[in-house]
């Protein structure tokens, strides 16, 4: 039995994979545990690393920390990465119109919690490291302490102690956070009662009209002429003429009284309605519409899938499929963003694309396209390493700031969420095939936050209860309700007040400034989800990165 005990009890890699895998068994299942309705969920993986910390701590048993710090920081990466990946194809998209003023607003929520833990720090006996860590556990966002820790060890390679009491102080603040940010959607959600989601839906940046064409300017003149006359993007799928339906092509001319029926952005409806010269009354945003029988025709409407890899970063307008089928594309589906399909778009793998034509014409795309659902199930691993490496690589790199005698770095946390974004947003352009299935990528980015916080749990346990049940832990208690709920709440009334959110837009975006998907959660259950979840997709990634880069130059500042 001997080597079964010093499995356990000497430091080996052997030994870190055992007391990782075991904290993860532990955590992830208690953290499925409801009270109230509400669970902890992968974050309870945390608190399980801090008390099996505690225990080896207590027992002496000694442990490899090189080992631990690797899986620490490789499981970091993956998730920011994966991450990145999943919002970068409907970023830029969605920082339209809302996105600035969610963003702004986040900002404001993240300046106000900064402040907040600069003033504990100012006045109270709190240590500047440690009011860091509070802020990063009131903010659940464990990134930010890996960087602030990392910008502390470049500068004091020495101060490795103060870096683990930021761990602490991180894991007294959490629970906090989590229980004050869900306070405060509680608050707003009675605040905003009769605001709580807009009707039309977030996630669609297409509408369908008919139009008459009833304007002088536009009579006898080609698709394309017309197309010519405005740099909005409009798509026409079907048009109406001497009694007769059809697809147009290019060079269609339009005749006074023809009817069109066009796919376009909501938002250019007016520009579009000037130009044609008469919006139809008709609603063609139904959701019961059946668009296989409208007009009595031989055309159909169906979605087809991106999955032939030589397609992925081409333009719709260089496959020529309208002049050869006698179709139109008129949307595209990416992550969840409806995108009007303008010649310009670059298709990407995994796109789903609503064609209009005759059913032959129809499946003969679809060989093009390649519409098999199975191709999509495959990993893309050497898109997904190449990108590793890149945000290891731009997170390394130093940049100079002017009065500073350290530079500032975006660090693994900063680096691999910018490069996946960029990756997921323009990767197809370089023949990079980013895709991965919705479930695939919840697995990356659950497989490395668990390792992730089972890690960061675990080097923070050996000094955890001594730290939190002294007068220092009620101070530290005290602190992190105060940097959850006061600024949150601020934020989230001006939102409301001034900027005319909604509850689910309020909520989305809250959450996402102070990282808390458990309070998003709730919101969920109490708006519409896919506002919600779009706000906070919407604002995840500049929060995350501004918390990032906020923590190494407040660190560089302050110590």
């Amino acid at each position: 039995m001997d080597w079964l005990v010093s499995l356990f009890t000497e430091p080996s890699y052997l030994q870190a994979v055992i007391i990782l895998c075991l904290i993860c068994a532990i955590g992830l299942p208690l953290g499925q545990i409801k009270i109230k309705g509400v669970n902890l969920g992968v974050t309870f993986v945390f608190f399980a690393g801090i008390f099996l910390g505690d225990i080896c701590n207590r027992l002496g048993i000694e442990v490899d920390r090189s080992m631990f710090l690797l899986a620490q920081n490789f499981g970091l990466i993956v998730f920011v990465y994966a991450l990145g990946v999943q919002v970068g194809p409907s970023f830029f998209t969605s920082l339209k119109s809302e996105g600035v003023k969610l963003n702004l607003l986040s900002i404001l929520a993240m300046v106000l919690t900064t402040l907040f833990a600069i003033g504990a720090y100012a006045l109270t006996s709190i240590s500047f490291e440690d009011s860091m860590g509070l802020l990063c556990g009131a903010a659940t966002n464990t990134p930010m302490l890996g960087a602030a820790q990392q910008a502390l060890l470049d500068v004091h390679p020495e101060m490795v102690d103060e870096a683990n009491g930021m761990a602490t102080a991180c894991a007294v603040g959490y629970p906090l956070g989590v229980i004050g940010v869900l306070a405060c959607m509680i608050i707003l959600k009675f605040v905003m009662k009769g605001k709580i989601s807009n009707t039309t839906d977030p996630t669609s940046e297409t509408y369908v009209a008919e139009f008459r064409i009833s304007n002088p300017a536009v009579f006898d003149k080609s698709v394309r002429e017309v197309a010519s006359l405005t740099e909005k993007h409009l798509i026409i799928s079907r048009i109406w003429a001497n009694g007769k339906v059809a697809i147009p092509e290019s060079s269609t001319i339009l005749h006074e009284g023809d009817h069109i029926l066009a796919v376009l952005k909501k938002s250019d409806l007016q520009t579009f309605n000037i130009l044609f010269g008469q919006q139809e009354s008709t609603d063609w945003n139904r959701p019961d519409i059946d668009w296989d029988n409208i007009d009595g025709s031989d055309l159909v409407s169906k979605h087809l899938l991106v999955t032939r890899q030589g397609l992925n970063g081409m333009k719709i307008g260089s496959l020529h499929l309208r002049n050869q089928f006698a179709i139109n594309i008129t949307r595209v589906s990416r992550a969840g963003i409806e995108l009007v399909a303008h010649p310009g778009l670059r298709l990407q793998l995994g796109d789903r694309v609503t064609v209009v034509g005759e059913e032959t014409a129809i499946n003969k795309v679809s060989e093009i396209l390649g519409n098999e659902q199975k191709v999509l199930r495959n990993p893309n691993l050497v898109a997904l390493f190449i990108g590793i490496f890149l945000g290891v690589v731009l997170g390394s790199i130093p940049f100079f700031v002017p009065g500073m005698s350290v530079p500032i770095k975006l660090g693994i946390a900063g680096g691999p969420i910018v490069v996946g974004i960029l990756m997921g947003a323009f990767g197809p352009r370089f023949k990079l095939a980013t895709y991965t299935t919705p479930s695939a990528n919840m697995m990356l980015r659950q497989l490395g936050i668990t390792i992730y916080l089972a890690c960061l749990g675990f080097g923070a346990g050996s000094s955890f209860f001594s730290n939190v049940f002294c007068m220092q832990g009620l101070f530290w208690v005290l602190a992190s309700l105060v940097i959850a709920i006061v600024p949150i709440i601020i934020t989230g009334l001006i939102a409301s007040k001034f900027c005319g959110l909604t509850y689910a837009q309020n909520a989305g975006m809250l959450c996402a400034a102070m990282a808390n998907p458990i309070a998003l959660a709730y919101a969920n259950t109490n708006s519409n989800e896919d506002e919600a979840n779009e706000a906070y997709a919407t604002v995840y990634p500049i929060s995350m990165f501004l918390r990032v880069i906020s923590a190494q130059l407040l660190m560089l500042l302050f110590i």
